[in-house]
């Protein structure tokens, strides 16, 4: 078995979506002891802003007037593409970053989908594989707040990883992470406590069931 972990997030150690991953990999890892882990962080190492760009501009041009800022595109995203194909399992750590996607994930699912592998409407590589999206957001967002709605990364990320790639997608959300940063949010400290609780606790078990998923696919 093997795993392909992708995380955002730019806070470093102070990471949610992070520290929810790391418990979803301990499950995992349990589960199967020395099997290898590919990971990539495109919080701390971001692509470039422009490889998308070049990467759909050789499809405009023959394969030998391409410049040398296309072929490294092409040559990324193949590598990009090559991470997933070869993994067995895979764990998203992604936030909400101004109640949307953030830009370090637009950039890698747009430079991944000029593969041809991963191109809409063709094959599909990753189809039945399962995967772990785990998502925090600062405030609360849920049904009857005032931001119901504002959140439009997640609908997005089940898109293009559960309907797009149609991964075997299991989602663990946790919210009010600003709660002890931001003042406004002191009156939710035991809600957020219960909350925070709560997601750790399904992240482990989305690590756990992670591994049953891939033992049963491999079988």
């Amino acid at each position: 078995m093997s795993l392909f972990r992708l995380d955002i997030s730019i806070l470093g150690a102070r990471s949610s979506t992070s520290a929810l991953a790391d418990l979803a990999e301990q499950e995992w890892r349990a589960a199967a002891p020395g099997a290898p882990v590919v990971r990539r962080h495109l919080g701390e190492a971001p692509l470039p802003a422009t490889a998308w760009a070049a990467a759909v501009g050789t499809r405009f041009v023959p394969p030998e007037r391409h410049t040398p800022e296309q072929r490294e595109a092409v040559a990324l995203a193949a590598a990009l593409t090559d991470e997933l194909v070869a993994a067995d399992a895979m764990i998203f750590a992604a936030p909400l970053y101004n109640f949307g996607v953030s830009q370090h994930l637009k950039t890698w699912v747009d430079l991944v989908l000029t593969d041809p592998r991963m191109a809409p409407g063709g094959q599909k590589p990753l189809a039945g594989r399962p995967a772990v999206l785990l998502t925090a957001r600062g405030g609360a967002y849920g049904p009857g707040t005032p931001r119901d709605g504002w959140d439009h990364a997640l609908g997005w990320m089940r898109r293009i990883f559960g309907d797009v790639w149609e991964l075997d997608l299991t989602v663990v959300e946790r919210e009010l992470t600003l709660v002890g940063v931001d003042p406004a949010l002191d009156q939710f400290a035991e809600l957020a406590s219960r909350v925070r609780a709560d997601a750790e606790e399904r992240a482990r078990a989305a690590g756990r069931s992670l591994t049953v998923r891939e033992r049963a696919l491999l079988d």
